[in-house]
């Protein structure tokens, strides 16, 4: 096997594991709540929560991090805290214990999460990126298509084992790592600022707590409220930073680059709309046609499944005809999947004629939309600034997943049939729409330039890579 694919197949596990822990814990929610008994439902949300918002909140200072000090210890680093968190996880005494074993687990998400592109890209020549942004894009999708069902059957032997599959894969892509990923850096980025991340790390931190506890805590009361001023003070204070530091956590040049900042404003808004249609369907299943939780992931999982076969021709086809495009046309098909919903769920579970052709159709929406938004990343950043970029827009997929729980549960209420659930559908709707206007700027950029080339990167192995 050629070396390139080898290096794919190692970062994809990481992404995998990292994926995989966001939807498969969320199966295991109600057995939690059984075994630890006279915990409230708004401590244990904390499980979900701490990995959730130390994911966000680390993503970019690790992105940097890894950009100067290495990819692959950044890679290995995150792989080997994930793994250690995983074990702790699933020998969790207490929910306290538990919380703050996910809060590493997530902490380890953000390490490698930014690297495994950057480590992945130098390896192919640039006419064959397309096939590692799409892989990259759809180990997403397969993550999401295994946490339901996976989770649903883990959780029949107990709660833990959600988290003891993770050891070995994990252990296994440690060994694979190890003899295979060579060391990518850019020592001219050897020493990014530490109060900027301190600040960046605050002000998403508080921004995604504010978010995922609004619905139990109230929007308008003091605490959410009190949460969203600190994060707007924090990132007052970081901009300015931003401007006068000679090496900011985030250069503001990354977001003179309109087609960037587009496709970073569009990746928060279509998983506004993913989260809410991710949610939204399993409130449906379990709620409305009364699914087991088993069959409802079953019946979840064809879409994501879908997302991850055309994943590599969506960035392909992203490649020939523009990334901003295609990843409109995939927003636009995520969108019609909720209109068909809308149109056609009803109280009475028809699962072929009425819910899987709307999940279809939206799983080759994203099967468009996330290559290419990753995909107009790679193409306008360089080498040197590739993983901090990776960061800053899954940051963006992070606190936009939160937002879309977030709306949807206040759009929801307590839903008691299935006329409940069309404002949901809408609101999936309108928020892909506005991910594909946001596309279409992207595709308004594509002819931009670059940023300017950093030096060259330090490479350390048996051979120079590709930059």
């Amino acid at each position: 096997m050629e070396r390139k694919w080898k290096v794919l197949m190692v970062v994809v596990v990481g992404v995998f594991m990292a994926g995989l822990d966001v939807f498969i814990v969320n199966i295991a929610f109600p057995q939690l709540h059984r075994d630890f008994h006279g915990t409230s439902l708004g401590t244990l949300s904390w499980v979900l929560n701490a990995y959730t918002i130390v994911f966000a909140a680390f993503l970019v200072p690790a992105g940097r991090w890894s950009d100067g000090f290495g990819r692959k210890r950044s890679f290995m680093l995150g792989v080997s805290l994930f793994v250690a968190a995983s074990a702790a996880c699933a020998a969790a005494p207490s929910v306290n214990f538990l919380i703050a074993a996910r809060a590493i687990q997530g902490l380890g998400a953000a390490l490698l999460m930014p690297a495994s592109l950057g480590l992945a890209l130098p390896e192919f020549p640039p006419e064959q990126r397309h096939i590692a942004i799409g892989a990259w894009a759809a180990i997403g999708g397969i993550a999401a298509a295994a946490g339901p069902p996976l989770g649903g059957l883990l959780v029949e032997a107990g709660w833990r084992w959600v988290f003891i599959v993770n050891v070995p894969v994990g252990i296994a892509g440690l060994i694979a790592g190890q003899r295979v990923l060579r060391e990518i850096r850019h020592p001219e980025a050897e020493r990014p600022d530490f109060l900027g991340a301190v600040l960046l790390t605050g002000a998403v931190g508080t921004l995604v707590v504010g978010i995922v506890q609004g619905s139990s805590w109230g929007f308008a009361g003091a605490r959410v409220l009190g949460l969203f001023a600190i994060a707007v003070l924090l990132s007052a204070w970081l901009i300015r930073r931003i401007a006068h530091h000679p090496a900011p956590i985030v250069e503001g040049a990354l977001f003179a680059v309109r087609a960037f900042s587009a496709a970073t404003l569009a990746s928060l808004l279509f998983f506004i709309a993913f989260a809410a249609m991710l949610l939204g369907s399993v409130l449906f299943l379990t709620g409305i046609w009364n699914e087991p939780i088993i069959t409802a992931g079953l019946m979840i999982a064809p879409g994501p499944a879908l997302a991850a076969i055309t994943a590599v021709p969506g960035a392909r086809l992203g490649g020939r005809y523009g990334q901003g495009r295609i990843g409109a046309i995939g927003a636009l098909l995520f969108a019609l999947g909720g209109v068909w919903w809308t149109t056609h769920l009803g109280g009475q579970p028809h699962f072929a004629s009425d819910f899987l052709p709307g999940m279809l159709i939206g799983g080759i929406g994203v099967g468009l939309v996330i290559p290419s938004l990753t995909g107009a990343v790679a193409a306008t950043l360089p080498p040197a600034r590739l993983a901090t970029g990776i960061a800053v827009q899954t940051t963006g997929r992070q606190i936009g997943s939160a937002l879309g729980f977030a709306i949807l549960i206040a759009v929801l209420g307590t839903p008691h049939s299935a006329a409940d659930f069309t404002a949901a559908w809408k609101f999936m709707i309108i928020a892909s729409v506005l991910a594909g206007a946001a596309l279409l700027l992207v595709a308004a950029s594509d002819v931009q330039p670059k940023l300017s080339e950093s030096p060259t990167p330090v490479h350390t192995g048996d051979a120079p890579l590709r930059a």
